[in-house]
Formats: structure tokens, C-alpha cells, sequence
């Protein structure tokens, strides 16, 4: 079976066509621009991607070797209803649908029990956490998570193996398109509000997410949050529970509160003691773009709603005390609408911030463009005075080499992908 995957360079799309590939799938792809995930991917293989999408294209693409199907992004019907790789699968009868769909059938067929990691916050360490654990342990595991780890592929398909780790995105309803063995719940507070208009409507999501896990592990906070009624089908942690400090030494506590989770919640999966889940938790080295060093003292972290950004800041402050420089570029100009109050002193304890143009994805258009100096606006006033509007340019390059001089921990709260803050790091400061 021919599959082509449009959105190939995203972090959802991106380790699913992988996992398409190693599953034995002849497997093409395009995306709207190049990035370095894209040289990744092919660097495993996938050799057939190109960084165009028209209709043309794909009618070459089809005529080399018939598609069967094709899988797109979420974000893809959204920005683009009419988008000419969709209409060309209508107009040659190509099964096509979302990311979900095709997983969905895989786990069928290959008979997987999936570990769902679901939430606002937190997914991706949680997701990579529960990995490293069955790659510690030797348990044959299949996965895909949403950003690069260092001791595995973003997406792996593991012949033989009994269950598959997934990262499942609340971003239009995709985690409602599964029935997980088990669900892990990171954190829950409100976000897309391009899907979920209301707090109730998000929350409400989660209700039926959890409504159809055979069994699901959730803190305290989302016990409450929700409303749900203790069952044999839940399992609920304290987030205070002075045993989390006790056992678990990694930096930071959304880090050590995510492995106390994950060790809580595969004892049972793995037949392991919580002891020693928490042991090799202990030894995780992290995940790329997640408080992932650059250079020695210049961090990016992919942190972008408030709850995400207090926990990197958290870290940040936990490693280098009151000498923290951010740098913030907004994930998309919608939601810095969204958290305008959360911004106003989201700040106020670092040393310095400069603000980068937002990175610009599934915009609603009707709203104006928040730039820089905009976002410095809806600052506080204590905030404001150790804020500056910037751009990715020298004169940022020069800003951030001398706070790396003066022995201050910069960190870069980016969205990643071609043209964002954390492409730029990279070009300028590890070339």
C-alpha cells in the first residue's frame, strides 16, 4: 500500500509516516516548506518528500506509483478547505483522512494496546519518559511522540511488540478517535480555543477521552477540575505528595512530576516495582527542544501556553537563580490573544525578556497581528522595564552573546519549525 502523507514535516505527521515506512508501507510525502525534520526523515529512508503541494505534483506523484491513501494534518482542511492535494484524492477516488484514521488501523491490525498521554501540558517529556522506560527495561514497544529523542526515531514501529505509545493530541479532537488501554493525563487547562470555544467545551473533551480508556491515571488538580467520581477505572495522584521529591532527582519539578506519573503509571504494564521505574526515570535525558542546551547556557524550550512557560521558567530559575533571560516568540497570534491577562506578568521575575515575532500558523484571520511591541504593551509595568522588542536579527545575536558572556542562562521559548526562533538559534550559534 502507497500512503502519502501531506504535513510530512510536522511533528504529528512527521513520526507516523516513519512508523508507515518501518510498518512495511510504501510511503511518499510534501510539505509547504523544508525544514531540518524533513532531512531527518530522509536520512531515515524516506527519500520521496518533496516541499511543494499542488495538484500537479501529486498527479505526477500518483502516476509514478497509484496512492492508495492519503493522510494529512489536522491544521490542513483548517487553513486550506479546498487544499489541491485533498481535491486531487476526491477527484481520483483516494481513501484520504486525518493522522488518526491510518493509526487507528494499524493498531488493529497489528493488535496493539495503546498507551494514550493526553493533556494540556506536558505530553511530549511524558510521552518520551514512558519510552525510555520500555527501551530500559528491553520491552519491545512501538511509539510516536513529537519531538527528537536521543535514544530512539520520533516514531518506531516494533514488530512483536505488545503496546504502542502514543501522544495524543487534544488539537482538533484527535484523541477522541481512540479507545486506550491505558490514558495518562499530564495536566489539563484550557487551550485551543479555536476548537474548544469555552472552558466547559475543552473539559467536556476530556470527559469522553477518558470515558473511552479501559483504565486512565490523572492528578489530583484534573480530579477536581473535571468533577470525576472515584472507580475501579481511575487512578488518581497527589501532586504534593512529598514522596515525588523524596525519590525523583531530576531538575525541575513539571519534570519530576511527569516521571512520578509515568513510573505510577507502567507499574502494572511492565510487571516492574515503582522503585525501579522511578530508578530509571532518574537516569532520562530528556527530549529535544524541552530545556535542550544549544550552546553551553542558551536553552529553547518548546513552552507556549502559561501553565507550559511557568514550568520552563521554574527549571530556568531551579538551574541559574535570578539570572534567567528569556526570550519569548509566541506560538501562533492567535493564542497571544487568547492569554493576554496570563501575559500581563508572566514575566515579572526574569532578568531580562526580549520578544520575537510570533510564529505564524491556523490564524484566525479576523483578529489583528500582535507585534512585539504590542505584546510588550500588554506587560505590567515591572515587566515592561526589563522588556525589549526585537527581531531575529544582529543586534539580537549580540544581545544574547553577551548575557552568555556575563554567565546569565538564556532560554528561548519557540515554537521550532522552518523560520522560528529555534531555527535561528541554531544557524546562528552552533555554526
Amino acid at each position: 500500500m502507497h500512503v502519502f502523507f501531506s504535513g510530512i514535516g510536522g511533528t504529528g505527521i512527521g513520526p507516523l509516516a516513519l512508523i508507515a515506512h518501518e510498518a512495511g508501507f510504501e510511503v511518499s510525502g510534501s510539505d509547504k516548506q523544508d525544514s531540518r525534520y524533513i532531512h531527518y526523515l530522509k536520512e531515515k529512508g524516506l527519500t520521496d518528500i518533496a516541499t511543494i503541494q499542488t495538484y500537479d505534483h501529486m498527479s505526477e506523484v500518483h502516476a509514478d506509483n497509484p496512492i492508495d491513501w492519503l493522510v494529512y494534518t489536522s491544521a490542513l482542511p483548517i487553513e486550506h478547505p479546498d487544499a489541491p492535494e485533498i481535491q486531487f484524492a476526491r477527484d481520483n477516488n483516494i481513501r484520504a483522512g486525518k493522522r488518526d484514521d491510518f493509526l487507528n488501523m494499524l493498531l488493529t491490525e497489528k493488535q496493539l494496546r495503546l498507551i494514550a498521554i493526553a493533556g494540556t501540558h506536558g505530553k511530549t517529556t511524558t510521552t518520551a519518559m514512558a519510552i525510555w522506560v520500555f527501551k530500559q527495561l528491553g520491552i519491545p514497544v512501538g511509539y510516536s511522540v513529537g519531538a527528537k529523542i536521543s535514544f530512539g526515531d520520533m516514531g518506531h514501529y516494533e514488530p512483536g511488540s505488545k503496546y504502542f505509545v502514543y501522544e495524543a493530541d487534544e488539537f482538533d479532537r484527535n484523541f477522541l478517535s481512540f479507545r486506550p488501554y491505558l490514558s495518562i493525563i499530564t495536566g489539563i487547562d484550557w487551550d485551543h480555543p479555536d476548537i474548544y470555544p469555552t472552558r466547559s467545551s475543552y473539559n467536556e473533551a476530556f470527559h469522553t477521552f477518558l470515558g473511552q480508556s479501559e483504565k486512565s491515571i490523572l492528578w489530583q488538580g484534573d480530579v477536581e477540575r473535571l468533577g470525576i467520581s472515584k472507580s475501579d477505572q481511575y487512578s488518581f495522584l497527589d501532586e504534593n505528595d512529598v514522596e515525588i521529591s523524596n525519590n525523583v532527582t531530576l531538575a525541575g519539578k513539571v519534570n519530576r512530576l511527569d516521571a512520578w506519573e509515568v513510573a505510577q503509571s507502567l507499574t502494572e504494564v511492565t510487571g516492574k516495582p515503582l522503585v525501579e521505574l522511578v530508578e530509571q526515570l532518574n537516569k532520562f535525558p530528556g527530549v529535544s527542544r524541552r530545556f535542550e542546551q544549544i550552546v553551553p547556557n542558551l536553552y529553547s524550550d518548546y513552552a507556549h501556553t502559561p501553565p507550559k512557560i511557568l514550568g520552563a521558567l521554574q527549571l530556568a530559575h531551579e538551574t541559574a537563580g535570578e539570572n534567567v533571560v528569556v526570550v519569548y516568540e509566541g506560538l501562533h497570534n492567535t493564542r497571544q490573544h487568547f492569554i493576554k491577562e496570563d501575559l500581563k506578568s508572566l514575566f515579572k521575575g526574569v532578568k531580562q525578556l526580549y520578544v520575537v515575532p510570533s510564529y505564524l500558523a491556523r490564524e484566525d484571520k479576523n483578529l489583528s497581528l500582535l507585534t512585539p511591541s504590542d505584546i510588550k504593551d500588554l506587560l505590567d509595568s515591572e515587566s515592561q522595564a526589563h522588556t525589549v522588542a526585537s527581531e531575529l536579527d544582529a543586534s539580537l545575536h549580540e544581545a544574547i552573546a553577551n548575557h552568555l558572556k556575563d554567565g546569565d542562562l538564556v532560554i528561548c521559548l519557540t515554537a521550532g519549525g522552518g523560520g522560528s526562533l529555534d531555527e535561528w538559534l541554531r544557524q546562528e550559534f552552533q555554526s
